[in-house]
């Protein structure tokens, strides 16, 4: 009996031994120096990698030479550069087939990056006026020489022979004034304009230009 009290008494407690493993010994510290080293080394690849990644280079069109507001892309107008991935826009073509065949809708510079919004699509009367339901009317201006002012980017509103508003703050998404190998086209403000407006205004004036040429007030 005497022994078995005594072993008890030189027996580690339950506290004791939970106190001497919180205890910073050397094995501990050895493992947390070696834990925390690993997690840089991990921090510091992964960072290496995202950065490498956002200053590869990547493939994308750019403008082959002077690009106007109308003109119907082909293979010659369009060439591939390299660009790092900082420098990559949204929406950037990555292919020349990608441009082949579509209208450019303002214009652009040798060497400068074709996007999706400098291209007449779906996406761009929403993109113009920064409103989902948006879309796209060629009108006929009943004057010429308003049509041949106007700019890509300009607000207008839509009127009837009569004045009356069919829209207000269109936007001019193809000018009439297009021009072809640097000389103005004959007969430019023949074509109708095409302007970006809410899609219950872009009926009436569909409807309208119908029956007769429109006009416009500039914002």
């Amino acid at each position: 009996m005497r022994f078995d009290a005594l072993a008890n008494r030189l027996s580690p407690r339950w506290g004791d031994r939970l106190s001497s493993w919180l205890r910073p010994g050397w094995i501990r510290a050895v493992i947390i120096r070696r834990t925390a080293a690993i997690a840089l080394i991990i921090a510091a690849a992964a960072f290496t990698v995202s950065d490498h990644r956002a200053t590869q280079e990547q493939s994308v069109v750019v403008a082959a030479h002077d690009l106007t507001p109308g003109q119907t892309l082909t293979g010659t107008d369009l060439a591939i550069v390299r660009v790092p991935g900082t420098a990559l826009p949204d929406g950037a073509l990555r292919l020349s087939a990608d441009g082949v065949g579509r209208t450019v809708t303002a214009a652009m510079r040798p060497g400068e990056i074709v996007t999706d919004l400098r291209l007449l699509s779906s996406r761009l009367p929403s993109a113009l006026r920064g409103e989902r339901d948006s879309r796209l009317v060629p009108v006929r201006l009943s004057d010429d020489a308003v049509a041949d002012l106007l700019r890509e980017g300009d607000v207008v509103d839509v009127l009837s022979e009569t004045s009356e508003v069919l829209a207000r703050n269109a936007v001019v998404a193809l000018g009439a004034g297009r021009r072809a190998g640097g000389i103005a086209a004959t007969n430019a403000s023949a074509r109708p304009i095409l302007l970006a407006m809410r899609s219950s205004e872009a009926q009436r004036v569909a409807t309208a230009g119908l029956k007769s040429a429109l006009t416009v007030v500039l914002h």
